[in-house]
């Protein structure tokens, strides 16, 4: 199996320090995003610590963005509409959310969630970033045809980007961000300041966690029970889980524990986003193409790709062509062209999950991508704070 780059063009992989990933906590511990979130149903994660003070030398600047509690000022129960652009290293994803708000001291009803994705992502378009910031334009037309009109100007979009951005030097970040926020503005919808930027990852764990957790209905539940969250993208990897012990958080680098109020009630999370050890970031990894500079129909060689299989996949703003050249073992009698990189992913995934995160085989985990129907990113909780920051009333 060989895999030739075929432009000149790469980003700087920020490798994760892997050191930290055999870190053990207490045995506490998207597959591409788009393929599925892993959930750690968390009947260890028991929340000892709901009443907890927040320790000021832990605080990372989220407590900032998270108010005391998560309401919407609304003057009757009427519909509340939120877009949300999910800039991702494998594709762009629009979450167009409406809502309905009872009470002001809690947390809006989620009446439905519309879905729709391009592809590739923005990443790709390192060099032409006006081209790239097009494929938004599209997205934006579903938003007009699911929020009402009457809804427009007061229905705020945001677009946040994740590892596939964070990866490209930060002049090309940035002319696409810049070229993104054209677009949104002429959109007839509210974009508010800072519409568009780069999520940092510790936050992107911490919204993945608000979302699974209000989804599953664990914010509202008196159990005090959380569940833990594992998102696999392509550029970067999160965990992020509610500690059982205090052993846990003692042990913990600093930076890697987040504190917050929401309901009243204080939480201590554990999160941490690895940069460079997502799927796609393995895949090049394991075929020696990552952090090599990428320079034009550099081949690169591995026998963990089967033979018969030609295509072209992006990533970092850099194109490759992988094609198989001869078989060089019989262990598997064929593949699915549809899944060329099945035997290797699955590979790393258990490599991560039970050597780098610690998991034990008998671990339950649940994969899935929506709870009910529902997709199980960061979206949904940035939709919140986005909302609530700009204290959307009808």
């Amino acid at each position: 199996m060989h895999l030739s780059s075929v432009k000149d063009k790469t980003a700087t992989a920020h490798r994760a320090d892997i050191a930290a990933l055999n870190y053990k906590m207490d045995s506490e511990p998207s597959f591409l995003r788009t393929l599925f979130s892993l959930i750690l149903v968390s009947s260890l994660l028991d929340s000892v610590l709901s009443e907890v003070d927040a320790c000021p030398d832990t605080k990372t600047g989220l407590e900032s963005l998270l108010p005391s509690t998560m309401s919407i000022q609304n003057a009757s129960i009427e519909s509340v509409y939120g877009i949300m652009f999910d800039a991702g290293s494998t594709g762009t994803r629009i979450h167009i959310y409406s809502f309905t708000q009872k009470y002001s001291d809690q947390l809006p009803e989620l009446e439905r969630e519309i879905f729709e994705s391009v592809k590739p992502g923005l990443s790709a378009y390192a060099d032409l970033p006006e081209q790239g910031a097009e494929t938004i334009r599209g997205l934006l037309e579903v938003a007009k045809n699911a929020v009402p009109s009457s809804h427009w100007r007061k229905t705020p979009v945001v677009l946040k980007a994740t590892a596939g951005l964070r990866l490209l030097p930060e002049k090309k970040a940035l002319a696409l961000l810049s070229e993104v926020k054209d677009i949104l503005e002429e959109s007839p919808f509210l974009v508010p300041d800072n519409s568009v930027s780069i999520m940092n990852g510790t936050y992107e764990g911490i919204l993945a966690w608000i979302t699974v957790n209000f989804l599953t209905g664990q914010l509202y539940s008196q159990s005090k029970q959380t569940v833990g969250i594992l998102d696999l993208g392509g550029a970067s990897t999160q965990i992020t889980f509610l500690p059982q012990s205090e052993e846990t958080l003692e042990q913990s680098p600093l930076d890697f524990i987040t504190s917050f109020k929401m309901f009243h009630t204080t939480y201590k999370l554990y999160t941490h986003s690895y940069l460079g050890l997502g799927l796609k970031a393995a895949r090049l990894a394991t075929l020696g193409a990552l952090g090599t500079g990428a320079v034009d129909k550099q081949v690169f060689r591995s026998s963990c790709l089967p033979r018969n299989m030609e295509s072209m996949w992006q990533f970092g703003g850099v194109s490759y062509r992988y094609g198989g050249i001869e078989n060089v073992c019989d262990h598997m009698e064929g593949f699915t062209s549809s899944s060329p990189f099945l035997c290797m992913d699955l590979s790393y995934i258990t490599a991560l999950l039970k050597e780098g995160f610690g998991f034990k085989m008998t671990t339950p985990l649940q994969l899935t991508k929506k709870v009910n129907n529902v997709e199980t990113g960061w979206s949904l909780g940035a939709t919140f704070l986005v909302l609530q920051s700009l204290r959307i009333s009808n």
